[in-house]
C-alpha cells in the first residue's frame, strides 16, 4: 500500500493491514505504486518488532508485462556467497577461500575477499539492482526498455567502496564490482548518471584503473532467488 519511514511498508494480507520490515534503503524508484502485489517472508519470532519482511514486488511495465522484482538487499550477498562456494563464476572458479565482510582500512568493510593458491587476492563488493530505465541519463521512462541501472539515488558510500577497490588494484591485487539484478527484464547494465553522476564518474574511473565490473541477472521465483546469467555492462 505504501512505504513508510524508509525501512517499513504497509501491505494488506487477506484484507488486513500489516506493517512489515522493508530491507532496502534506496529509493526503489518505479516499484512503489499502491496496489502492487508483494511477497513477504516470516513470521520471524524473537525480539523483532515487525514479524514479516518485504521480499518482492510485482510491477506492471508500460508494455503490460508483469515483472517480479526482489528488493531485499541482503539477498544478493547470500546468492553471491553460494555462487563463490560452488565455483560457478568462471572469473573466480580457482579461488578456494572466501572471507565475508572483510575489514579494509580503519572504517570500511568489503563484502568478500577470495584467496587461492598462487593467485592474487580478489576483493568483491556486491550491489543490489532493482531499477530499470529506457535511458540511464534520464529519470523518466521507469520500467521501460531493458537497461538495469545502479544506483537509484545518490550513494556516497558506494563511491567510497570504488575508491577502496582502486586502492587494492594499485597494490596489484584483484578487485571486482558485482551487480546483482533482481528482475528478469534486464538485458544490459549501466550506471545511472541521472541519479548519481559522481558515482557514474567514479565507476568509469575504477574500470580504467583495473577494477572488474560484472553484472548478474538473478532468477526470481516465489520460493527463492537463484543465480541467472551474466549480462553485458555498458558502463
Amino acid at each position: 500500500m505504501r512505504r513508510i519511514r524508509r525501512f517499513l511498508a504497509d501491505v494488506t494480507v487477506e484484507g488486513r493491514l500489516l506493517t512489515v520490515h522493508c530491507p532496502n534503503s534506496g529509493s526503489m524508484a518505479g516499484l512503489l505504486d499502491s496496489g502492487n502485489r508483494v511477497r513477504i517472508s516470516g513470521p520471524y519470532l524473537g525480539t523483532r518488532k515487525y514479524a514479516y519482511t518485504l521480499e518482492q514486488i510485482q510491477i506492471t511495465r508500460p508494455d503490460g508485462r508483469k515483472i517480479w522484482v526482489g528488493i531485499n538487499t541482503m539477498v544478493p550477498n547470500l546468492l553471491v556467497h553460494e555462487i563463490l562456494k560452488a565455483r560457478r563464476l568462471p572469473e573466480l572458479k580457482n579461488y578456494s577461500t572466501i572471507g565475508k565482510e572483510v575489514k579494509l582500512g580503519d572504517h570500511s568493510r568489503i563484502d568478500f575477499r577470495c584467496e587461492g593458491v598462487g593467485l592474487s587476492p580478489c576483493w568483491i563488493e556486491v550491489k543490489n539492482v532493482t531499477s530499470l530505465l529506457l535511458d540511464p541519463t534520464r529519470k523518466s521512462h521507469l520500467n521501460e526498455g531493458n537497461i538495469a541501472v545502479f544506483p537509484d539515488s545518490v550513494t556516497t558510500r558506494g563511491a567510497k567502496h570504488l575508491h577502496e577497490l582502486m586502492g587494492r588494484v594499485a597494490l596489484r591485487e584483484r578487485a571486482m564490482m558485482l551487480y546483482v539484478i533482481q528482475r528478469s527484464d534486464a538485458e544490459l547494465f549501466s550506471p545511472a548518471p541521472c541519479c548519481d553522476p559522481n558515482y557514474t564518474k567514479e565507476l568509469l574511473r575504477a574500470q580504467t584503473a583495473g577494477v572488474e565490473v560484472l553484472a548478474i541477472r538473478a532468477r526470481i521465483t516465489k520460493s527463492g532467488i537463484f543465480f541467472g546469467k551474466k549480462i553485458q555492462s555498458i558502463a
